[in-house]
């Protein structure tokens, strides 16, 4: 919307409060309400002092004024608000210059497309995130000084063959890893996906399909590919969109990529395409019908995997899913149509969809920055042309153990992420697009994470060790 229409809907459409959200470093939603009448056109254009002492990574108390500038073209209306409430997403910016504020992750995905088109490579980075999560009916968990646990439960989930229901139990449920895709009585969420999708087609998201995954809880919503602050953007209304109409149906939806052991882990496959003058950059002449740009992209995702591991898979718990053997993606490796390396070139008859998809991404990921460090490996692997070597077109999981040695893998930790973020970063830094505080500031929060789930003893440590 432009100015002039977001006035002329809040006085029209009767509208009587505006939504400024913003997203902090780890990727979450912030947001605060203010009145409609406040809302005019110098709000519009001057923005809203807050208090950014008050969010984890950012300014301290000593110089905590901060300004959010509205993105008038953002702007949605609430689905879910029992009051009309107009949402609008913002960046931040330095009040005193007006600046952008380098730890605001939207601002971040903006000097990165910026970055594009200042670099040659490309006037617009386009991003096709694929966001699974996990439904529970019941979630418990405690962390004191005497008791470390979690309890989930969901009615669909496969070890409730044999639970004893008041109504009865009616034996139609996703076996393990028997998800994908069967029709109901065995799906027994698909009302539930189907008011997800069409909440987020209804305020203007462009989305295309749902569908059941693999693991038995487990699930997915296709978003049509955007560019990419807009992209992330959508990323951030469709976790919003997720957990609220679960809760509505008195669900919970996770994004955890792993919130139990032995079943798939949920990832967020994002598939990526440069194009420049209206034509797509990937579509060319070589291997899988890409261009040689387009290998060089996979060439800079290879080389620079493990630190952006740090972006892209950046809790503890990404690395539960990250485990080889487990047909997770690991392998830094590339193919057309492989699903077992962590690059995949998804077959298209098109040239116009031609694109690259990074598989070892999950939903815990600020997209904002995500999709910057991810756009940011791939101009480095073209300005520099790395090479991605030979594509593994063999499945990979099913390798002799001294062929599998040879191939590298990303991180096996977040601790490795942290650490390989440090010693390669300088591509991030390009155009001024990361900076060495945002970088420095972001891992900080990052490692309390790390040494929180180091230092805490675990349940299976008691099974293993208690009476040894």
């Amino acid at each position: 919307m432009s100015k002039e229409s977001i006035l002329k809907s809040l006085k029209e459409d009767d509208i009587p409060y505006v939504d400024i959200r913003f997203t902090d470093p780890k990727g979450k939603l912030q947001h605060v309400t203010v009145c409609s009448d406040l809302v005019d056109e110098d709000f519009l254009d001057e923005g809203m002092m807050f208090d950014g002492s008050s969010i984890a990574g950012w300014k301290g108390i000593e110089a905590s004024d901060m300004k959010l500038m509205i993105d008038t073209d953002s702007a949605y209306v609430d689905p879910f608000f029992a009051e009309k409430t107009l949402c609008v997403h913002c960046t931040v910016v330095e009040p005193d210059t007006g600046e952008p504020y380098d730890r605001d992750p939207r601002g971040t995905a903006s000097k990165a497309e910026a970055y594009l088109i200042a670099s040659g490579v490309g006037d617009k980075a386009y991003m096709g995130p694929e966001a699974e999560f996990f439904i529970f009916d019941d979630v418990r968990y405690a962390n004191t000084i005497n008791k470390v646990s979690f309890q989930i439960d969901a009615l669909d989930a496969s070890w409730n063959t044999d639970t004893v229901y008041e109504m009865g139990n009616s034996g139609h449920r996703p076996g393990l890893k028997g998800g994908y895709f069967p029709v109901p009585p065995v799906d027994t969420m698909q009302d539930i996906r189907g008011e997800m999708l069409s909440t987020m087609k209804r305020i203007g998201m462009k989305v295309d399909k749902h569908h059941h995954e693999v693991a038995s809880p487990q699930h997915e919503l296709g978003l049509i590919f955007g560019t990419l602050t807009k992209q992330a953007d959508e990323v951030q209304k469709y976790k919003y969109i997720v957990q609220q109409v679960a809760a509505a149906y008195g669900k919970s939806a996770t994004f955890m990529p792993k919130p139990y052991y032995g079943d798939n882990g949920s990832g967020m496959h994002v598939n990526m395409s440069i194009y420049k003058g209206g034509k797509p950059v990937f579509a060319g002449d070589k291997y899988a019908d890409l261009s040689q740009e387009a290998l060089y992209f996979i060439g800079g995702l290879l080389h620079h995997a493990k630190s952006l591991n740090a972006f892209t898979n950046p809790t503890t718990n990404s690395y539960k899913r990250l485990i080889p053997g487990f047909e997770a993606p690991v392998l830094r490796a590339y193919s057309a149509s492989n699903r077992s390396g962590c690059v995949r070139i998804p077959w298209t008859d098109n040239p116009k969809a031609k694109r690259v998809e990074a598989r070892f991404p999950d939903p815990l990921a600020n997209p904002y920055l995500a999709f910057s460090a991810l756009l940011m490996a791939g101009i480095d692997g073209i300005k520099s042309k790395i090479d991605p070597g030979e594509a593994s077109d063999k499945d990979l999981y099913d390798l002799p153990p001294e062929e599998l040695s040879a191939i590298p893998t990303v991180c096996g930790s977040l601790r490795e992420a942290l650490d390989s973020l440090a010693a390669d970063h300088d591509y991030l830094l390009a155009g001024d697009v990361f900076t060495p505080g945002q970088i420095e500031s972001y891992s900080a929060l990052r490692w309390k994470e790390v040494y929180a789930f180091e230092h805490t003893p675990h349940p299976i440590e008691y099974q293993m060790y208690y009476s040894a």
